[in-house]
């Protein structure tokens, strides 16, 4: 696996890394890391006062400065992403995008982080779900548009089914924080969220949400793309991640954005 073959990469840096050799693609705009964000996912990417913030938004711009590079972020829809990269407008896509199979046939990824999801319920759980299980069938459940909670949440209405139980509805909204405002205006019963924005939401909003339930699939893995062959850009931000986890970087941003340490893959 690419995290396991990034985790052991024993490495030799200096204060930057240069950019050697000769891409497989050339940079789009040369001096700078021109990356894809759908800026909807906190706390990883997201518009604060107009200007885009969140966990992936420091981790490349701390990268771009170790690869002498300047961090230049396009922000779209998240489903545009991968034909953008494909279409060489982008060189990277830095969106939190958990890695999977059916990505995996489209782009090559280089690892930085695993988490799980939660389910989110209003404070007091009027609908009295129990966590991911059956206590969701017949519910309104509400989800990211295109994120892995859409696919979660399809299968678990299916196995609702299968079970002989009314089917789960699921609502979809372009944000997490859209989501989260259903549930707390009662429009939706629950939202499955990652753990560290159920983190974020909790430090937020603790008068209004809670947590039910454990932890599920707390082993999905969120990565960088890169185009189909690009191994001098795979190999290039593999070089700086590491230079950020010598650093000491890399563990000072899960603790600036309140990540649990079960997050961190190396």
């Amino acid at each position: 696996m690419m995290f396991r073959r990034l985790c052991g990469l024993m490495l030799t840096f200096s204060t930057a890394i240069p950019l050697t050799g000769h891409a497989a693609t050339p940079a789009v705009t040369p001096g700078k890391l021109t990356y894809g964000t759908a800026a909807t996912f906190m706390p990883f990417e997201f518009v604060r006062d107009g200007k885009l913030s969140g966990f992936d938004i420091d981790l490349i711009t701390a990268l771009s400065q170790r690869l002498n590079l300047t961090a230049a972020p396009m922000q779209m829809e998240f489903k545009g992403l991968i034909p953008a990269l494909q279409g060489k407008r982008l060189d990277i896509i830095n969106s939190a995008m958990y890695v999977n199979a059916a990505r995996a046939s489209q782009v090559d990824f280089v690892p930085y982080m695993k988490i799980g999801s939660r389910v989110i319920v209003r404070k007091g759980d009027p609908a009295r779900i129990t966590g991911r299980d059956l206590s969701l069938c017949g519910k309104n459940i509400v989800v990211t548009l295109g994120g892995i909670e859409e696919s979660q949440a399809r299968e678990d209405s299916k196995k609702c089914v299968d079970a002989k139980k009314p089917a789960i509805n699921v609502l979809t909204f372009p944000t997490a924080t859209d989501s989260a405002v259903a549930v707390a205006q009662g429009r939706a019963d629950a939202e499955f969220l990652s753990t560290p924005g159920t983190v974020a939401l909790m430090n937020e909003k603790p008068d209004l949400f809670e947590a039910v339930g454990p932890e599920f699939e707390a082993d999905t893995h969120i990565a960088f793309a890169v185009r189909k062959g690009d191994e001098e850009t795979r190999a290039q931000l593999e070089k700086g991640l590491q230079a950020l986890v010598k650093d000491g970087t890399y563990r000072q941003l899960i603790e600036k954005w309140h990540f649990p340490d079960s997050v961190a893959i190396f």
